[in-house]
């Protein structure tokens, strides 16, 4: 296949774009024209946040997999903003969100586990040559892949690859499946945390734990809210940054030393630095939520955290080409059945136990787009909720690569 070298090559100055282009959107939202007022009460900022910097890599103006943005916001950038926003976490309230959370998560994760056999046996149906093949390059062998990513996360894909055997070509396709059908998705999730309210009432949601939990947010800022100084700034950002750089070293000692006295944990992602990386970084903003540092909330913690998360968002949106369903279309017609399996469970259990759409969407993300994202779609709902996204997150690394194997067995016997 042919490449083309993008406009933009330059990562400082993809930075730049990327910077400007949350610029327009915060100040476009917050402008007081009827038209942007009316704008943004079907389109929420924060989706626009994501899907103007997939423009970009769509229209070949930057490289979205060749920049190093999205491995700097990820690995940096996101630690830094877990620990400010689990800075001054509510535990009491968290914990009254209780089950209902725990639940979705989980039919989550069994729409993917499902999904996926019933996509080839609804696309093999039709179109079998689409989920056909043989050895390595058998189709099904792929989409393992794809149920590690979505349940797990990169770790767990890379041991379905490993444990399928999957051809190296086939799996760089169902890289571009993952990617763009999870981006989409991730789009739609945002765009339900805007009108979250109006779902919530028409499926008789009852969110009163959740409302809950932002109400202390609120008690708390109003009785420790104070006007921001330069020490706090400095103080804020040695917290997020000291941490990360903790992280790092904790992660780097830690997953080669278990890759070395213990593989088999590789099924856990124990030997995944990134996974120690989260973990670290989330117990120590948890940590400190329990000592003085938790005052630095009220000089806009969680506002520098949520800074920082916006930049994430972009760089993330950066990777997704929407061009790339034109090039292998059935591929990616098996990845949206699956995601539509996958959202109809949700769905379903959603009204049977009266969830909100957060524990939705929120639950959905962790198992699709893994610790990177699934703090940006909580977060779009309040910033207060995202360490629930985290913790799920972390859950879906467990059980990611047992799930996505049981999925991997189940499609290999529907497979033509």
């Amino acid at each position: 296949m042919e490449t083309t070298t993008p406009l933009v090559t330059n990562d400082a100055v993809a930075l730049g774009l990327l910077a400007v282009i949350l610029g327009l959107v915060f100040y476009t939202e917050s402008s007081p024209h009827p038209f942007w007022r009316r704008f943004y009460r079907y389109v929420p900022g924060l989706l626009l946040c994501y899907f103007l910097p997939s423009l970009l890599n769509s229209f070949g103006i930057v490289d979205g997999h060749a920049s190093k943005l999205y491995f700097v916001s990820s690995r940096y950038l996101l630690p830094a903003c877990l620990v400010l926003l689990t800075l001054s976490v509510d535990f009491a309230a968290i914990a009254r969100l209780g089950h209902k959370a725990i639940t979705m998560f989980l039919t989550g994760t069994a729409g993917i586990v499902v999904g996926g056999p019933l996509a080839i046996l609804v696309v093999g149906s039709v179109a079998p040559d689409v989920v056909g093949g043989a050895g390595p390059t058998a189709v099904w062998r792929g989409m393992t892949t794809v149920a590690g990513s979505w349940i797990g996360g990169g770790a767990n894909q890379t041991a379905m690859k490993e444990i399928f055997q999957v051809d190296d070509a086939l799996f760089s396709q169902m890289v571009a499946v993952d990617v763009l059908c999870a981006s989409l998705w991730m789009a739609v999730l945002l765009f339900m945390a805007g009108r979250a309210g109006q779902i919530d009432r028409r499926m008789g949601a009852d969110t009163s734990a959740i409302e809950e939990l932002k109400r202390r947010v609120e008690r708390f800022h109003a009785e420790h809210g104070r006007q921001t100084t330069l020490p706090d700034l400095i103080f804020i950002v040695a917290l997020g940054f000291g941490f990360t750089g903790l992280a790092h070293a904790v992660a780097g000692f830690i997953a080669p030393l278990i890759e070395s006295r213990a593989p088999g944990l590789a099924k856990l992602s124990l030997t995944s630095p990134f996974f120690w990386i989260v973990v670290v970084a989330t117990t120590a903003g948890l940590l400190l939520s329990f000592t003085r540092a938790r005052r630095l909330e009220g000089a806009g913690a969680s506002k520098v955290g949520s800074a920082m998360l916006y930049i994430l968002v972009a760089s993330i949106g950066m990777r997704m080409d929407v061009g790339a369903v034109f090039e292998n279309p059935g591929l990616f017609v098996v990845g949206f059945i699956w995601i539509g399996i996958h959202a109809g469970l949700l769905i379903v259990m959603a009204r049977i136990i009266r969830a909100p759409v957060f524990y939705l969407a929120v639950g959905s993300q962790a198992n699709v787009g893994g610790a990177a994202s699934a703090p940006v779609v909580a977060s779009a709902f309040h910033p207060t909720l995202a360490p629930v996204g985290v913790l799920l997150a972390v859950l879906g690394y467990a059980l990611g690569t047992y799930a996505a194997w049981l999925c991997g067995l189940a499609m290999a016997a529907v497979a033509p």
